[in-house]
């Protein structure tokens, strides 16, 4: 091999030196930020979860804002520490898998997550106006980003004593037109509940409990309430 092959072959070999190690970078960053769930200036009913958490265990002193600042990135470094997690202050799957805390996503408008919201649409919100069937759509899709209900469509529908339909025989009846429809406003983003979790109709239930529900707004013969 000629010097002159030689110097182009060094020149290719370093040129696929440089290729992988700044792809090594950004792999190692992408990973980085997809792991880094809730950090500085991230808001939402995941911060808020986890605020409440750090109160309950005596380390976070501030308000449930639900926007996550220094208090609170303060605060996780100190259940981290607790934890023997790495001290980033940054609650990433780790640090939530310690908590407890799993939030799942709102599904895509599929045919089959269209056919299932409708069914309990259809049974909870038969005669209702449309607007409201769209509204008990949103709170089944609120549930399943909210701590404090199960991570999935089916999850949430299926939640023992959860909606009087799935016991009382509604849901196996026939599903109105107007309840497909509802589902697919409901996935596709439209929440008139405003983001309420829970709703009932105060002519037909006398618990206790719903009824404390702070009251967002009302719809038909049903009250939305978070």
């Amino acid at each position: 091999m000629t010097k002159h092959r030689v110097y182009i072959f060094i020149l290719i070999l370093s040129g696929f030196i440089m290729v992988f190690s700044a792809l090594h970078v950004i792999s190692k960053n992408f990973l980085q930020t997809e792991s880094a769930v809730s950090k500085i200036g991230s808001r939402g009913t995941e911060v808020r979860a986890i605020q409440q958490f750090l109160i309950d265990w005596g380390l976070y002193n501030g308000d449930v804002t639900g926007y996550y600042g220094e208090e609170t990135t303060a605060a996780v470094k100190k259940f981290q520490k607790i934890k023997g997690i790495s001290q980033t202050g940054i609650a990433g799957p780790q640090t939530l898998a310690a908590m407890g805390i799993s939030i799942g996503q709102v599904p895509a408008a599929t045919e089959s997550n269209v056919y299932l919201l409708a069914r309990i649409i259809s049974a909870e919100a038969r005669g209702e106006p449309y607007e409201g069937q769209v509204a008990v759509g949103a709170v089944v899709l609120n549930r399943i980003e909210h701590p404090s209900f199960p991570d999935t469509l089916s999850g949430v529908i299926y939640q023992k004593g959860a909606f009087t339909a799935i016991t009382d025989g509604q849901f196996n009846q026939p599903i109105s037109d107007s309840a497909y429809n509802a589902a697919r406003d409901a996935l596709n983003g439209w929440d008139p509940s405003g983001g309420a979790i829970y709703y009932y109709n105060p002519a037909k239930t006398n618990d206790r409990f719903i009824h404390s529900r702070p009251i967002i707004k009302t719809i038909g013969g049903h009250r939305f309430c978070s």
